[in-house]
């Protein structure tokens, strides 16, 4: 006969298990989600952006890209504030928590104009290694964005997650600025990247 442990053991495992099976499935379902509505939308490439169309689209979304990449890289100074990773700092003061959180929620709705342009202008494109790594980018991030959702409401998960999922949400911000915004500002180059 089971004990009432065992089975509150058995419980605690069923919801781990489930935690991690969702902290999979669905940021991998929400790249593949939009990988799928990148491929079959028709390109147009005079999308607009903000009022702005052709080039100057290009040139005001690569200025975003920019900013989107400060915000992540002052995101990673909170988190590594508060987790006492800064050297020369006191502990975090509560308030930096609650900035982080609110940075990162600012940081998601941010990049949303520059994704849907994206997406709009030119869906998936797979002609050179720039736009192909670029595009898989894209789809990655807001996968990661659905995992550190996940990790950061469960209690179920292993605590080394979040570190690890925020390092993916910077890293791939940072990748995709690279391939983009970079690129754009750099009259179409980029270290390890000429043209496309």
């Amino acid at each position: 006969m089971r004990s009432r442990h065992d089975e509150e053991a058995g419980g605690s495992r069923t919801t781990r298990n489930g935690s991690a099976l969702l902290g999979v499935l669905v940021p991998v379902a929400v790249g593949v989600g939009i990988y799928l509505l990148g491929t079959h939308s028709t390109p147009n490439y005079d999308y607009g952006l903000f009022g702005e169309h052709g080039s100057a689209a290009v040139d005001l979304k690569a200025q975003l890209g920019t900013a989107l990449l400060g915000l992540a890289l002052i995101q990673l100074g909170l988190a590594l504030w508060m987790y006492g990773r800064l050297p020369g700092t006191r502990r975090a003061p509560r308030p930096v928590r609650s900035g982080h959180r609110t940075l990162g929620f600012l940081t998601l709705l941010f990049s949303l104009p520059i994704a849907y342009h994206c997406l709009s202008a030119y869906g998936i494109e797979t002609a050179s290694p720039r736009t192909t790594l670029h595009s898989f980018a894209g789809c990655a991030l807001y996968g990661a964005f659905a995992a550190k959702v996940i990790v950061v409401r469960s209690r179920y998960l292993p605590g080394w997650l979040l570190p690890a999922t925020g390092s993916l949400l910077v890293l791939g911000i940072a990748l995709l600025w690279y391939t983009g915004a970079l690129w754009a500002l750099n009259a179409g180059s980029a270290p390890g990247f000429s043209s496309g």
